[in-house]
């Protein structure tokens, strides 16, 4: 990592994908951010390096599993020690793949309670952590639709954004009064990404594939996290849903 960006404010996302994660990236670069991408395979991030890098702007990019507790700590340290403080970190980690309940193996079922939750719990911990003693400092916390509610094939994965939710909640009444602001962002929709678009296409076939009032927009969600870090302290939002005008909810 480098260190020549050390002045500016610093934006961690872990899960960092190229939809939700790579528009988060985008967007606080561009505001004057250092930002710093964890994924799994951090080389999947080079073309966003390069986007950002051709416009002026400081990314980088590094391999991560968010279910481990020291890869957790230490990117944590070495983002503090060699870019700067942290003052924004979006969890952003999640599986949603669908299983019938009773075919549900056991080990999928905790390797996706172990992404969406007990991953959430790691990277909320470390940053509280560091924010606490600062007195300042922003976690923004990506839940869905199953956040709220449990849909027919997806009992683990509702089970874990439920679990995430609690965590955030539970957190957000703990360091709030400490000067920490904790965001749960409901994306009560489909992301408008090639991933989204083929599950939509074998579906509902290719009629309804790019309906634009059913899909929410990377960016759009970008935006929406980039104005909750910038509210004042006497108006935090704690929960925000998102969804497109089509939704049905």
């Amino acid at each position: 990592m480098s260190s020549h960006t050390q002045r500016k404010p610093v934006a961690l996302a872990i899960g960092a994908g190229d939809g939700i994660g790579a528009a988060f990236a985008r967007r606080f670069a561009r505001s004057g951010y250092s930002v710093v991408v964890a994924r799994r395979d951090a080389g999947k991030s080079e073309d966003l390096i390069n986007t950002l890098a051709a416009e002026g702007h400081s990314l980088q990019a590094v391999s991560l599993d968010a279910r481990d507790p020291e890869q957790i700590s230490s990117l944590f340290d070495k983002v503090e020690q060699e870019v700067g403080k942290i003052e924004v970190v979006l969890f952003n980690a999640g599986s949603n793949s669908p299983f019938p309940f009773i075919e549900t193996d056991p080990v999928i079922f905790r390797k996706i309670w172990e992404l969406a939750c007990f991953g959430g719990f790691l990277t909320m911990r470390e940053a509280a952590a560091r924010m606490v003693p600062r007195g300042k400092g922003t976690i923004l916390v990506t839940g869905a639709s199953a956040s709220l509610r449990g849909k027919a094939g997806f009992g683990a994965f509702a089970s874990a954004k439920h679990g995430l939710r609690a965590l955030a909640q539970s957190l957000a009444r703990e360091i709030g009064p400490k000067g920490v602001h904790v965001v749960h962002l409901v994306i009560d929709a489909g992301v408008d990404m090639p991933a989204i678009h083929e599950r939509r296409r074998k579906k509902f076939g290719d009629d309804h594939v790019d309906e634009e009032n059913i899909l929410v927009k990377p960016d759009s969600v970008a935006e929406a996290f980039h104005t909750l870090v910038k509210q004042p302290k006497d108006a935090w939002t704690h929960e925000l849903d998102l969804r497109p005008y089509g939704e049905d909810w």
